[in-house]
C-alpha cells in the first residue's frame, strides 16, 4: 500500500493505515506555546471538602447550576489542534505554558482520528485529553522488558509518557496506546454545556469517556463518586480519582480561575 501511494500520490488518503505505522526517524521535539494554559486540577480528599466546593459554587453563582462528574484517567495529558477537520498538532502538557510537539507519535494512536467524521465540527478547535496504556498492554510490555532484562515501567502512566516521548514513532505504533478526551476549547463552541460539547465531539469521531454524568444535586454527585470509587478498579485503564466541573461554560467563566487551576 505504501508503494502504491508513493507511485500515485493522488490516491493518498489521510485515513490510510499507512499513516499509522510511524517512522524510525523523528526530529527532536519542538516546544509549542499553548494557546490556553494547561492548568492542573485542585485536589480534595473528603466528603466535607466536596460539600464546601459545592456550597462555594452555589453562593458565587446565586442561580441554578449542574455539576458534570467524570473519571480522572491516569495517563499523560495531551492537547490536539484540529483545523478544517484535520489533526494539525498534538502537544504535551509540559509546564502548563508550553509543551513538546509529539504529533508524529500521536498520529500512530488508532483511537485518535486524523480526519474528523461528518461536517458539523467546528472549523478550528482544541481538544484536551489523556493518553493511556491499557492494563493488559502494560503488563505484556513489562513481561517483554523483563525477558530482555530491561528496566520495568512502574505503572501505566509512566509507560504511556515514556512511549509518547520516544524518538521512534514506529515503536510508539506498536505500544497500542489509547486516549480519552474531556475538554473542548475554541472561540465558537457548539453548546454552552461542557457535557453537551463532549457529546458533540463524540459525533466527530473523537473518543470520550462514557463514564460521565450531569448532576443537579449534591446527592447525585455523591452517588457517582461512591459508585465509581469502587467500580473504577474494574476498568481496562488506570484512573486516579473523579473530576467535578460546573457544566455551564458561561458559569465557569463567571467563577473564574486561580493562578494554577480552573
Amino acid at each position: 500500500l505504501q508503494d502504491l501511494e508513493q507511485a500515485h500520490p493522488e490516491y493518498r488518503d489521510d485515513n490510510s493505515p499507512t499513516m499509522r505505522v510511524g517512522s524510525d526517524i523523528n526530529k527532536n521535539f519542538t516546544q509549542v506555546i499553548h494557546k490556553y494554559p494547561m492548568l492542573s486540577l485542585a485536589n480534595t480528599y473528603s466528603e466535607g471538602e466536596v460539600r464546601d466546593f459545592y456550597e462555594r459554587v452555589r453562593k458565587a453563582l446565586n442561580e441554578d447550576f449542574e455539576i458534570c462528574c467524570e473519571m480522572k484517567y491516569d495517563g499523560t495529558s495531551i492537547s490536539l489542534m484540529y483545523e478544517n477537520g484535520r489533526l494539525m498538532t498534538a502537544v504535551t502538557r509540559g509546564d502548563g505554558e508550553k509543551g513538546d510537539d509529539v504529533t508524529d507519535n500521536v498520529k500512530t494512536i488508532k483511537t485518535i482520528p486524523l480526519v474528523l467524521q461528518g461536517d458539523k465540527y467546528s472549523q478550528s478547535f482544541e481538544i484536551r485529553g489523556e493518553i493511556l496504556m491499557p492494563w493488559d498492554v502494560f503488563e505484556k510490555l513489562n513481561e517483554e522488558r523483563e525477558a530482555r532484562e530491561e528496566p520495568l515501567f512502574a505503572n501505566p502512566r509512566n509507560a504511556a509518557s515514556g512511549t509518547l516521548k520516544l524518538q521512534n514513532s514506529s515503536i510508539v505504533a506498536k505500544r497500542k496506546l489509547t486516549a480519552y478526551f474531556y475538554y473542548l476549547l475554541g472561540e465558537n463552541l457548539p453548546r454552552d454545556g461542557h457535557y453537551e460539547n463532549l457529546q458533540e465531539v463524540s459525533k466527530w469521531g473523537i473518543k470520550i469517556s462514557e463514564i460521565t454524568r450531569k448532576c443537579k444535586t449534591i446527592e447525585e454527585v455523591f452517588d457517582f463518586i461512591n459508585y465509581w470509587d469502587v467500580e473504577r478498579k474494574n476498568l481496562p485503564v488506570a484512573t486516579d480519582g473523579i473530576v467535578l466541573k460546573v457544566n455551564s461554560i458561561r458559569q465557569q467563566k463567571n467563577l473564574g480561575y486561580t493562578a494554577k487551576s480552573p
